[in-house]
């Protein structure tokens, strides 16, 4: 005889509403109240809903066999986040044959290339933020990295058109969780952005474009499905966008560096001239760790199956926690202190530190581009820490928990920048 319990339930109609105002905090709200790293929920117009958190509901989320993507993600995220047709919406051999092509552009050798491109764009700002009376860093990044992105792709991008792609990439992933005026500005953006991408597959592949057969342009607008049929124009478009856009995003990252660097001088001190490499690997493994980027995941269940005593029913909707389970305390000690060493001796798993998703990057649902981010955030160390100087002036660093995705309120202002 199968084993059961009742699930426990945050009960309500429809918490939506709660949720979006608790934010990052709900589940992990809900799993110290109900004493349970499994509840029930209903969101999204009253669906039921179970939520999931810490390393074990980790690792049944990743079952392909057990959930599949497509249909899992609301309708308001793939207009804005994700692009639909997309990667993230995909399961089995097109899921593989997809995430081949994403994995193909994540060589040492091109992860080397975007942190060396990073940090050159990064020193050309500088002689312009030396000329400024205050340097709003969040914004300054989201224009180096749009820079940086479109060069590492192969993406053709003119002076006079870098502020319009900065913004609309930018209102990509401000759009994603959010309601009202930034969701519809997002939902623009993914239109116009779309429209730019595919322009550019067209003429890449009618060879008004030459690209170089290692940039994303160029595999983007070759890749064929599984049938041997190029992707639709659309669908190219869309995955272009997803390696632009994620990239573009590291910048709510690179302000929590700043902030981190600013809120624990001492762990700044550690990575002066340091030439330990494993650092700087620690500290922004912590600021992944520690501050909040992206909340939640979403999978619907694929067939009936009993798992810790409850059953998962066919096409329920299942969410993975991933703000609480970089912060459960049955995986981290201190979990609410920022403590770069913790990762001195680390041996996690794919499925106990998730901020950029769990599993495996090939076969799984992992993120593709977080080797990317982790080389950008280190060379966005660097570059803070030993090759430039700067004053904080007073502003508001604190960050909202059920703004999506935080960020300082003040997206941390720089001021007297000057080149060391």
């Amino acid at each position: 005889m199968v084993y059961r319990e009742e699930i426990k339930v945050d009960r309500g109609i429809d918490n939506t509403f709660k949720f979006l105002i608790e934010g990052y905090r709900y589940i992990p709200n809900q799993r110290r109240r109900l004493d349970t790293n499994m509840f029930e929920t209903r969101l999204l117009g009253g669906q039921k809903a179970v939520c999931l958190t810490g390393e074990d509901g980790a690792s049944l989320f990743y079952d392909n066999d057990k959930f599949r993507r497509a249909d899992a993600m609301p309708k308001r995220v793939l207009k804005t986040l994700f692009g639909q047709g997309g990667l993230q919406t995909l399961d089995d051999d097109a899921h593989k044959n997809r995430k081949e092509l994403f994995m193909s552009l994540m060589g040492s050798e091109r992860i080397s290339d975007i942190a060396q491109i990073f940090k050159q764009r990064w020193d050309e700002a500088l002689d312009e933020w030396d000329r400024m009376s205050e340097v709003n860093l969040y914004e300054e990044a989201n224009k180096i990295l749009t820079i940086t992105i479109c060069e590492w792709a192969g993406v053709p991008l003119r002076a006079n058109e870098v502020e319009e792609r900065t913004k609309d990439l930018n209102a990509l992933f401000e759009a994603g969780g959010a309601v009202g005026l930034r969701h519809w500005q997002g939902r623009a953006a993914r239109e116009k952005t779309e429209k730019w991408a595919g322009e550019l597959i067209d003429q890449v592949r009618n060879g008004q474009l030459d690209v170089p057969e290692e940039k994303a342009l160029y595999k983007m607008s070759w890749h064929r499905k599984l049938d041997g049929e190029l992707m639709s124009t659309d669908i190219a478009a869309v995955e272009l966008v997803n390696i632009l856009r994620p990239t573009v995003a590291v910048s709510v990252y690179i302000a929590f560096c700043a902030l981190a660097l600013h809120d624990h001088p001492q762990e700044k001190e550690k990575l002066r001239d340091t030439s330990n490499e494993s650092d700087f690997q620690m500290f922004v493994q912590e600021v992944r760790r520690y501050y909040p980027f992206f909340p939640i995941l979403a999978a619907r269940v694929r067939h009936d199956f009993v798992w810790n005593g409850h059953d998962f029913k066919e096409d329920q909707l299942v969410i993975l926690d991933l703000y609480g389970t970089n912060h459960h305390p049955n995986l981290w000690d201190k979990p609410n202190e920022f403590i770069p060493e913790r990762f001195e001796d680390w041996n996690g798993t794919p499925f106990d530190f998730i901020p950029q998703g769990g599993g495996d990057y090939y076969m799984g649902h992992r993120c593709p581009g977080e080797w990317l981010t982790i080389e950008i955030m280190k060379a966005c160390l660097d570059m803070m820490v030993n090759h430039m100087e700067y004053d904080v002036p007073p502003q508001d660093l604190d960050f909202s928990m059920n703004r999506m995705p935080s960020l300082p309120k003040s997206r941390f202002i720089m001021t007297n920048v000057k080149r060391k």
